[in-house]
């Protein structure tokens, strides 16, 4: 649990690094400006961390499924190997994602307008700027996102009707507690991201304002990278153990 941890803290850095920074340093100039080539950098970074970020939540959703359903087999199956495979799966797709999306993208000629109106170079806003018809684009862009929130959502969703089904069987309250407890931080890490990504990606003609998808998309690129390390050390016994101990010396 703690490696996929390891990895889901470092893609959330990754994410927020390549929005953040440029953001901050916007809020605080009159005239905003990114270059041709850094707005392609950060699209690129942004679509590869966001993707990775999906399938890596599928991957802890299969590793919470095997420590419920099968705790006994848990470090055979769950070997070292398979933990690094697991994880590199998620990395691949990320670039798969930001080869195509980029390519299709920054292969339009722009001729036109020059102002991106969002707080980030974000695929549907670029395509608007770009001098020749986007359909196409925009068909790819639905396709992979579609792809991406099913594929990664049927492994979760498969992961956890199975660890359900295993709780229930579970005689006694507290041992359903504690495996509920276990899965807790990430559905709800789960249910946060691919929310936010679902009604921006999957319905991006769903008659929205542009306004309410600013502020779902400063959700998912600045507040969730830094929820989630609050969700899970929340819900960790021994972070909450270390919390009561240091505030029980200091009221002593």
């Amino acid at each position: 649990m703690y490696f996929f941890l390891s990895h889901l803290s470092l893609v959330d850095i990754g994410s927020s690094s390549s929005i953040a920074p440029k953001l901050l340093w916007d809020i605080f100039l009159e005239r905003k400006v990114i270059s041709f080539m850094g707005c392609a950098v950060q699209m690129w970074f942004f679509g590869q961390f966001v993707v990775t970020e999906c399938f890596l939540l599928a991957a802890m959703a299969y590793d919470r499924y095997i420590a419920i359903c099968n705790p006994l087999l848990y470090p055979v199956i769950m070997s070292q190997r398979v933990c690094v495979q697991l994880v590199a799966g998620p990395y691949a797709m990320g670039i798969l994602n930001a080869i195509t999306q980029e390519t299709s993208t920054f292969c339009l000629p722009f001729c036109g307008p020059n102002v991106v109106n969002h707080f980030f170079c974000d695929i549907l806003p670029v395509l608007s700027l770009a001098c020749a018809d986007t359909q196409n684009n925009r068909l790819v862009l639905f396709i992979m996102a579609g792809a991406i929130v099913f594929f990664s959502g049927m492994i979760i969703t498969i992961s956890y009707v199975c660890i359900l089904v295993a709780i229930l069987k579970i005689q006694t309250a507290d041992g359903r507690q504690k495996a509920f407890s276990t899965c807790s931080s990430h559905l709800t890490a789960i249910c946060i991201l691919y929310g936010t990504l679902f009604y921006i990606y999957v319905l991006p003609e769903s008659g929205s304002s542009l306004d309410i998808n600013k502020v779902i998309s400063l959700f998912y690129t600045v507040v969730i990278p830094m929820l989630n390390p609050l969700i899970y050390s929340v819900r960790n016994k021994e972070v909450k153990s270390a919390f009561r101990s240091k505030f029980e010396r200091k009221m002593q």
